[in-house]
């Protein structure tokens, strides 16, 4: 190393010189994870790490503050950290290269590790892809150092007219040109991966149909959320960085433990069962007061008390360990599957093939039951355990281990502070009570009388339901209240709850502006 290589400026390209070393390192192992299946992506698999470690009040935060926009913001964090250390190592390394090379070859180890615990991933690949990925990362910041030196008798200087300067500039914004194309391109490949499996199947015709909404189910008024979720607009929360690319021909559903008989079916035969339609609303236990980590739609499967029955639980049975793909878990008491509610291992959403963000090729579908213990994606396994015996992932991090979903509505027209013009004015929202029902839902404006909703009419049972109320507002500021009461008579209260440990509670609450024409 010479001296220039020594100077505060040099130190500092140097730093540069190592975050475009990592990001061409990341964007090969996302490359590599597209390529194939045998390698999966190191940054979700490290992400998978953060999230289990991860306190869950770091976990609480992260769903209320981005929502479905959370598993972007772990990505990009994770991608930021590995930069940042990158800028660090790169600068201490202008004194002692090894440090360059000590430091990719941890992130090896730790991306190696990370990998290696994903679900059918290949020793060997994942060796080979992450040290080509570290060794191109290694070149690279060791490339761009040498090239934004200052040539014979030139200064290491910060002005523009530098060359080693501009040498710089140009050497990291090809290295990150380069990482986020071959990110892009990894992502892609996985995501067309899984859709390109799922395409080529049809959804079979079930044997129980459910009649279509109609204008008694759905008001369709405007900014009402519609009383079945289009699948791209369903909320999505789940612990998976990348969406499970799962080949529907290999896939097969396991039924053991406390069981007569295991049972192993494929997906031909669920497709060949008798399939059923049911409307059900599910919701995230993290979901807030008002929030919209909740939605209806129409699933379509079989009866899971019908599969547990092809097994035959024994006595004693009265948990089901249900596994997924990436190895999440939930835990559901055995009596739900056999009290009488339609909880489903769907194939099916909204008369679609299950889309692979909600589940594909199965998922569970519990109604009356909080997503963490109940809707399992991308299921492989269902064990017959005892209660005693087994946790399923969220409640060793905080949350209840019996979580049914509680009596809630919702102000959806107008928006929180919204402006709304003087006079007449519809007010309008969704209650749920799955499994339970809705009676009858009442609103109060301002320190108003309560009054009583009109209601559309049910979908199921299991089915949220719009309400609307028809007012007059006059000019000023306004508030808006709303409760629900369910069918075994109890009415939500005012009391404000958080969601954890088993959900939010209380009155959704709106202040709105009227204003003249």
């Amino acid at each position: 190393v010479n001296e220039s290589a020594l100077t505060p400026v040099m130190r500092r390209r140097s730093g540069w010189a190592g975050v475009a070393g990592v990001a061409v390192s990341l964007g090969l192992t996302e490359l590599f994870a597209g390529w194939s299946t045998k390698v999966p992506s190191a940054i979700s698999a490290i992400g998978g790490y953060v999230v289990d470690l991860s306190p869950t009040w770091l976990k609480n935060f992260a769903i209320s503050t981005f929502g479905t926009a959370d598993k972007a913001v772990l990505a990009i964090s994770i991608v930021g950290v590995a930069l940042l250390i990158g800028w660090f190592a790169g600068k201490a390394a202008a004194r002692r290269p090894i440090i360059m090379l000590i430091a990719f070859a941890v992130a090896a180890v730790v991306g190696i590790g990370a990998q290696l615990s994903e679900p059918g991933a290949v020793t060997g690949l994942v060796i080979a892809a992450t040290v080509f990925a570290m060794g191109a990362g290694l070149a690279t910041w060791y490339g761009i150092t040498l090239w934004s030196r200052p040539a014979e008798g030139e200064a290491a200087e910060q002005g523009p007219a530098d060359p080693g300067r501009r040498r710089l500039v140009m050497g990291v914004a090809g290295a990150v040109t380069v990482s986020a194309i071959t990110i892009w391109i990894g992502r892609s490949m996985i995501r067309s991966r899984a859709e390109a499996q799922r395409s080529a199947l049809g959804l079979p015709v079930p044997v129980e149909r459910q009649a279509d909404p109609s204008a008694a189910n759905d008001f369709a008024l405007e900014s009402l959320t519609p009383i079945v979720v289009p699948n791209d607009e369903f909320y999505r929360i789940d612990t998976a960085l990348v969406v499970p690319a799962i080949d529907p021909d290999e896939w097969t559903l396991t039924i053991k433990g406390m069981v007569a008989r295991e049972v192993v079916l494929t997906y031909a035969d669920i497709a060949a069962m008798p399939l059923v339609e049911r409307y059900v609303t599910l919701s995230c236990v993290s979901n807030q007061v008002g929030g919209g980590l909740v939605g209806n739609a129409l699933w379509t499967g079989v009866y899971l008390n019908d599969l547990l029955n092809l097994a035959g639980v024994e006595s004693g049975a009265d948990q089901i360990i249900a596994r997924s793909a990436d190895d999440w878990t939930a835990g559901i008491p055995t009596e739900i599957a056999f009290d009488g509610r339609d909880a489903l291992l769907a194939i099916g959403m909204n008369r679609e093939v299950l889309p692979a963000d909600h589940g594909f090729p199965a998922r569970l579908v519990v109604p009356g039951l909080y997503g963490y213990v109940s809707a399992t994606k991308w299921i492989t396994e269902l064990e017959l355990t005892t209660w005693e015996a087994f946790d399923g992932y969220w409640v060793p991090r905080g949350w209840a281990k019996e979580a049914p979903i509680k009596t809630q509505s919702r102000i959806d027209r107008p928006k929180n502070n919204a402006r709304i013009e003087a006079g007449a004015y519809t007010l309008g929202g969704v209650a749920w009570s799955p499994n339970t029902g809705i009676a009858r839902v009442e609103v109060q404006v301002d320190d108003g009388p309560w009054t009583e909703a009109e209601l559309s009419a049910p979908l199921s049972n299991d089915a949220w339901l719009q309400w609307m109320l028809p007012t007059e507002m006059s000019e000023g500021e306004h508030r808006v209240r709303v409760r629900a009461t369910d069918r075994t008579g109890f009415t939500q209260t005012e009391d404000e709850v958080t969601p954890a440990p088993n959900g939010a509670e209380g009155w959704h609450t709106i202040t709105l502006a009227a204003e003249s024409a």
